[in-house]
């Protein structure tokens, strides 16, 4: 049986560089900002967004804990990520949906969402990638999908290529969309 939460480390995994910037557009608890922080090393840096204050103290206790201090977290949309990096980027991590734990009424907004993916492409290094996991098990999150897909598509696949990772026998499970830069 796949494992998502391993799926999705593994797919993003090979576009990761030591010494790299990458950007946790969804910070949410913090767990894939500190992933990220220990992926890229010490000498990386990882900018972590979320609109809940909530998420921000969660993460930067996590990231505390365990002596992290290449993070920069970002209390605003991750549709502004171009007012705070400048790019390249070699990693890029959306987990779309609810603050786990959370107001399950605040959640990411297709809008928004598409403005933070449209802008992490404009953003990726040669040989980078973004990892968006999409969890359509509530209303927005299923038009959400839906919007990301019609998007990517419409790229040229000699700019980027977009794979998607889908159970199909089990429609409310995340499945992911894998954006790489050639």
């Amino acid at each position: 049986m796949i494992n998502l939460l391993q799926t999705e480390k593994s797919l993003i995994l090979p576009h990761i560089v030591k010494g790299g910037t990458a950007v946790d557009f969804t910070m949410g608890n913090g767990h894939d900002t500190l992933w990220l922080s220990r992926q890229v090393g010490d000498d990386g840096h990882v900018f972590a967004f979320d609109i809940q204050r909530k998420a921000i103290d969660s993460t930067a206790a996590l990231l505390n804990e365990n002596g992290r201090t290449n993070c920069t977290l970002i209390l605003d949309s991750h549709s502004n990520v171009k007012k705070y990096v400048d790019g390249p980027i070699c990693a890029g991590l959306f987990n779309l949906g609810y603050l786990p734990g959370g107001d399950k009424s605040i959640t990411t907004m297709r809008e928004t969402s598409i403005a933070a993916i449209e802008a992490g492409i404009d953003l990726l290094g040669d040989g980078g990638g973004i990892l968006i996991a999409v969890y359509p098990g509530h209303a927005e999150g299923t038009a959400e999908g839906e919007l990301i897909y019609d998007t990517l598509q419409k790229y040229s696949r000699y700019k980027v290529c977009c794979s998607m990772l889908k159970i199909i026998n089990s429609p409310t499970s995340p499945f992911f969309y894998l954006v790489e830069k050639k």
